[in-house]
């Protein structure tokens, strides 16, 4: 099979467009009446706003950012972080949308501070690709990854083995974009998808998979290894 990467050549999300210039918009007329309004008085107000503001929008620029990261181990039967966060389960479940047996859920949460770029954790292709509406409980209750609005990727690697992905909403995000089609191939080091705002991804791996994070656990999408699948042969 030709690898052929679909790499995003993208420094900013397309997604993050209009907020970016709203934000840019309000951050210039907000600064420019304060000056406008403090310029022949004291400027401690303005400056204190400047502040502010531009604090806010540098937490807008980095949750909008769509880094370009190459992962340079070995990928065959490696599983990366689909995402930049802290791992907040790993823990053997019950899945029951697709696979309706046991398997290990890691699941990172993002919180508004990190990139929200989504990554294929693993090489192979798309099975499965689906959209579901649902409610916007907060992103990391259990029941977030069943009852909020979420995707379902599944993703069968060149050894056979299943992977899946899930993106889930948050109780602020409310735009969840996937890249992954049915039968497409896909690489780690393309980006999957992108959620915005408080979200998390679950990844569903195979009983066996030697799991190489733990709860509490930053991880960066596309860099930090979570685990290697079991070798098919073995």
């Amino acid at each position: 099979m030709k690898r052929i990467k679909r790499i995003k050549n993208v420094r900013l999300h397309r997604e993050g467009t209009d907020t970016l210039l709203l934000s840019l918009g309000l951050y210039v007329a907000i600064n420019g009446l304060l000056f406008f309004l403090f310029r022949h008085s004291h400027l401690w107000p303005f400056y204190i706003v400047l502040a502010i503001t531009t604090v806010l929008c540098l937490i807008i620029i980095n949750f909008f950012r769509c880094p370009i990261r190459l992962f340079n181990g070995e990928t065959t039967n490696t599983v990366v972080a689909a995402a930049d966060g802290k791992v907040v389960v790993v823990e053997e479940v019950d899945e029951n949308e697709y696979f309706h047996d046991r398997r290990i859920m890691v699941s990172i949460f993002m919180s508004v501070v990190n990139v929200h770029a989504n990554w294929f954790p693993v090489d192979g292709f798309v099975k499965v690709a689906r959209h579901h509406k649902g409610n916007f409980c907060k992103a990391w209750l259990p029941k977030a990854s069943t009852e909020n609005e979420r995707t379902t990727v599944v993703i069968e690697t060149p050894a056979g083995q299943e992977v899946l992905v899930r993106q889930v909403a948050g109780a602020v995000a409310r735009r969840i974009v996937t890249y992954a089609n049915e039968g497409d191939d896909c690489y780690i080091d393309e980006h999957m998808g992108f959620i915005k705002f408080g979200s998390r991804v679950d990844v569903y791996l195979p009983l066996g998979t030697e799991i190489n994070v733990k709860v509490g656990q930053a991880t960066v999408g596309n860099q930090t290894v979570i685990g290697h699948l079991k070798p098919a042969n073995s």
